[in-house]
């Protein structure tokens, strides 16, 4: 079995509304051809393991990789797919290395969110009989979500429009963003109501996009680069899948995904000992939910979390420095991207947006409507 698992290299392409120019192949072979051109290794001769990350919905077919099979390496030999948030491939990546089966693995994530209506594809991910029926999308459920956790726990719109103005602001400073700009809470609290109390800026748009990356062993990680980032710990975990039997206002599968990572990795004190978070924020409100439930503040707490100015770029916690979701960032993508953004960061090649001195970050992407799924993974440079 392997000791550790390294990430060696990540490349993203330029996220945007419409990619007309390139297919799913095309977008796959933009980052493929990149990470390992930048790693120098051969993908016929160096990789031994290949994940992909796509979903048929999104990609408008059945078997949504069997379109990036030959780019990835995948013909004549070993290629899985992961139809979940991109996070996930990383965690199956790194088990598959741990295992010892084997020493470096390519992973790709790729969605063209511009070919197909999201309200269409995420209302098929309700349950057919009782709920599908009723219209349900993820934004009309992360409505309620944010409802619920709102009144619960007495967090404020103008709390939640903070995400917004932090998010996008740091998005302007990423060049890989698209969705970025100064905006004030006034800005956001004026913009079009989607679903109450959901506006359009406090929800993730559209986008297109791919991000691929390299996982080794650690004696192969040591041949490769003299910048390894090391996987420390990771967790997953589901909650019940329908909306009714829990309480949106709580994320019980984040806690016990949090609490698998931080074991994993010896974090005791996580607010104390991650030095940044990139996490997943299909909408505003989500940033607060999950600092909760990641166990970086308390119950209720997140709001004057934000008001204080912690999780800023500049502050002592900084929350998606690369502007997150809200920056503009595909379904399924979105998780290998916090990923992504947070090698950048402890490998001090963030330009632009770069934090101070970091050691520790912590990583987290989900799948489903209001959090069902979520994946936990901490991540350092030593």
């Amino acid at each position: 079995m392997a000791d550790r698992v390294a990430i060696v290299g990540v490349a993203q392409t330029k996220f945007v509304p419409k990619r007309v120019d390139a297919n799913y192949a095309e977008l796959a072979y933009e980052v493929i051809s990149k990470v390992l051109g930048d790693a120098k290794l051969d993908l016929g001769k160096d990789i031994d393991n290949k994940v992909s990350c796509s979903h048929d919905i999104w990609d408008g077919q059945t078997i949504s990789n069997i379109g990036i099979t030959d780019v990835i390496g995948g013909h004549l030999g070993n290629e899985e797919k992961v139809a979940m948030d991109g996070s996930t491939a990383v965690y199956y990546g790194a088990i598959g290395i741990l295992s010892g089966e084997y020493d470096c693995t390519l992973l790709l994530a790729h969605t063209k969110m511009s070919q197909t209506n999201r309200n269409i594809v995420n209302n098929v991910a309700f349950e057919p009989i009782y709920t599908r029926g009723l219209g349900l999308d993820f934004t009309s459920a992360g409505a309620m979500q944010a409802e619920r956790y709102m009144y619960k726990y007495g967090i404020t719109r103008e709390q939640v429009a903070k995400v917004v103005v932090k998010n996008l602001s740091n998005a302007k400073l990423n060049p890989n963003a698209h969705n970025g700009g100064d905006y004030t809470v006034a800005d956001v609290l004026s913009s079009p109501v989607l679903a109450s109390p959901l506006h359009s800026l406090d929800v993730a748009p559209d986008t297109d996009g791919a991000v691929a990356m390299v996982l080794a062993s650690e004696k192969r990680a040591r041949q490769i680069t003299d910048k390894p980032v090391w996987i420390k710990g990771f967790g997953t975990c589901y909650d019940a899948h329908y909306p009714g039997d829990r309480d949106l206002a709580d994320c019980l599968s984040l806690q016990r995904a949090a609490a698998a990572a931080y074991k994993m990795a010896g974090i005791k004190k996580p607010r104390k000992e991650i030095d940044f978070v990139e996490l997943g924020e299909d909408f505003s409100y989500q940033e607060l939910l999950w600092l909760e439930g990641l166990g970086l503040c308390g119950r209720g707490e997140a709001g004057r979390m934000i008001d204080s100015g912690v999780t800023g770029r500049k502050g002592k916690m900084p929350v998606n420095p690369s502007g997150g979701l809200l920056g503009g960032v595909p379904a399924n993508v979105a998780g290998m991207n916090r990923v992504a953004e947070a090698v950048l960061q402890l490998r001090g090649e963030a330009a632009g947006y770069q934090v101070k001195n970091p050691k520790i970050a912590l990583a987290q992407g989900h799948t489903g409507f209001c959090g069902q799924h979520h994946c936990v993974i901490v991540l350092g440079t030593e």
